[in-house]
């Protein structure tokens, strides 16, 4: 998504927002450790605001501090924020309510439809962008996929009942090299666990100056 904004004179990207689970130091649904995150960050050069969640989370916890931290963004002058969904229109709903009380619009950058999503994949991986399954649903996809690549040989070892963009919550991703990234991040799979139904891959870096 964040290339795909970079490349249209229409938009300036001033800055990215990421949720984290604060018990466990790691992005909410990822399971991405919170220091790699900050390192992606650092590397595009943008700032990251940090939304902090309890855990477990209400879904009245989740909207509090969520508004708590748009309508920080919203003060700094930002006119619009963006969102990586494809094609569930419920959850773009929900981002539309979300923005009500703010000065904010949203924007759907690569939202395609359900038909689409292995193009988009496709345009992905040829572009040059780097990124491996950190989290999966093992009720819809192979546990053995977890820590993969996202490249043409996973789209292809997945089932047909899977989303080649994961947009049903069957996986998650980390990006760690990219047309929008000046240089690659060095990060190996680490341990894998199975928690609360997901099958998790802890990445780590490999950099010895982080």
């Amino acid at each position: 998504m964040l290339q795909t904004l970079q490349r249209d004179a229409n938009w300036e990207v001033v800055g990215l927002l990421t949720t984290f689970n604060e018990t466990a130091d790691r992005v909410a649904m990822h399971g991405v450790r919170r220091s790699l995150v900050r390192r992606q960050a650092n590397t595009t050069g943008l700032p990251l605001h940090e939304v902090m969640l309890p855990w477990p989370c209400s879904n009245a916890d989740y909207e509090s501090r969520m508004n708590d931290a748009l309508t920080t963004i919203s003060q700094q002058k930002t006119t619009h924020l963006a969102f990586g969904d494809l094609y569930l229109e419920e959850i773009r709903d929900y981002r539309i309510q979300q923005l009500t009380d703010t000065d904010m619009k949203p924007v759907f950058p690569i939202w395609c439809g359900p038909s689409r999503t292995r193009r988009l994949a496709d345009e992905m991986v040829n572009s040059g962008l780097k990124a491996v399954v950190t989290c999966l649903d093992p009720s819809r996809m192979p546990k053995e996929l977890i820590g993969r690549e996202f490249d043409a040989s996973l789209l292809a070892d997945l089932p047909s009942s899977v989303d080649p963009c994961g947009e049903n919550g069957e996986f998650h991703t980390y990006c760690y090299a990219g047309p929008h990234q000046p240089f690659e991040l060095p990060v190996v799979p680490g341990e894998v666990v199975t928690r609360d139904g997901f099958v998790f891959c802890d990445l780590v870096s490999n950099d010895r100056s982080a």
